[in-house]
């Protein structure tokens, strides 16, 4: 099956300075594919190329090198135009318009009746959350419901290919709750959802694959279930109602102990411990086993990582590269 976005080596070099300008990449020969109908995560900090990725993809800048098409046309093509939606990290729409007229506005631009945005608008709306302020001016809108116009406004059109620049931006708990419920919902309708994000729970919660940027580069890629597939270094149990010589009676066995409230215990064990040995012991001494959970490295852990041993590199050997040109 044909990708439903493929990227191939694209690159984004600026002038940069006043009187000597010198050249700045912002994004260095990336390269990757997203299947249809999957949620892949775009990550790195701020400054690392995603907001450039986006730009490109949606032409509202042109690469220096390297090329890319979704949905196997390249991204110029109209016909594609009309079956992607995208949110831009900043959204700002006309302020003296209500939400209900902006998305009549932007329907207009995509040829549809009056019959289906009188249809599509509500519902759209109820979706995203906006109720009865959905006639108010913009103006008056915080930026977390601006947000949601603005993922309502990328949906308008039905897309095949989502694109979303930090969707989660100014939300509040629920409303970040109600926006992975959303793009969950539209992976189970078959549609591909390509969201940056530097919130890296949220690409936990949401995406079957995910790309890291530092620096301007691609420096991971991959299903989480990869990336994340570290050897575990340990365990940690949490038990009650055990007495305190029994934690005692425990010594070397346990690398960490830390008592909660009294009786109530988390306890680390290293890699190679056996915590079905431990659970059956401590249980049968009295104590109750709360959970246990193996402790290996988070997507955190490894988005740190790349990003501390890539980022600063990435941009510098760009610059070296630039200085050595004649």
């Amino acid at each position: 099956m044909a990708p439903a976005i493929r990227i191939d080596a694209l690159t984004k070099d600026y002038a940069v300075g006043f009187w000597r300008k010198r050249p700045y990449r912002a994004l260095d020969r990336l390269s990757l594919e997203v299947a249809p109908g999957e949620v892949f995560g775009f990550l790195g900090p701020n400054g690392a190329g995603k907001t450039t990725t986006l730009k490109l993809l949606m032409q509202l800048i042109f690469p220096t090198t390297g090329r890319a098409e979704i949905l196997g046309r390249p991204v110029g093509d109209v016909a594609v135009r009309r079956r992607i939606g995208f949110l831009p990290e900043n959204p700002y729409f006309y302020d003296n318009l209500t939400a209900e007229e902006l998305l009549h506005y932007f329907g207009e631009l995509f040829g549809q009746s009056a019959a289906d945005r009188r249809a599509r608008i509500p519902a759209l709306l109820d979706r995203v959350g906006v109720g009865a302020e959905r006639r108010l001016q913009l103006r008056k809108f915080s930026k977390g419901m601006i947000q949601r116009v603005g993922i309502a406004q990328a949906l308008l059109n039905d897309p095949d290919v989502v694109f979303l620049d930090e969707p989660m931006s100014g939300l509040d708990p629920l409303g970040r709750r109600d926006v992975r419920s959303l793009i969950l919902s539209l992976r189970d309708q078959g549609r591909t959802v390509f969201f940056s994000s530097h919130i890296l729970s949220d690409a936990e919660a949401l995406c079957s694959r995910v790309g890291i940027v530092a620096g301007g580069r691609l420096v991971a890629s991959g299903r989480l279930s990869e990336l994340l597939a570290f050897e575990t270094r340990g365990w940690e149990l949490v038990i009650s109602d055990a007495r305190p010589e029994l934690i005692e009676r425990l010594g070397a066995r346990v690398s960490r102990t830390i008592e909660i409230a009294p009786g109530r215990y988390t306890l680390e064990l290293p890699g190679d411990a056996a915590p079905e040995q431990l659970v059956a012991e401590l249980t049968t001494a009295g104590a109750r086993l709360v959970s246990v959970n193996p402790l290996r490295a988070t997507l955190e852990d490894f988005f740190v990582r790349h990003v501390t041993e890539t980022g600063a590199g990435a941009r510098a050997a760009f610059a070296d590269e630039s200085h050595a040109r004649p």
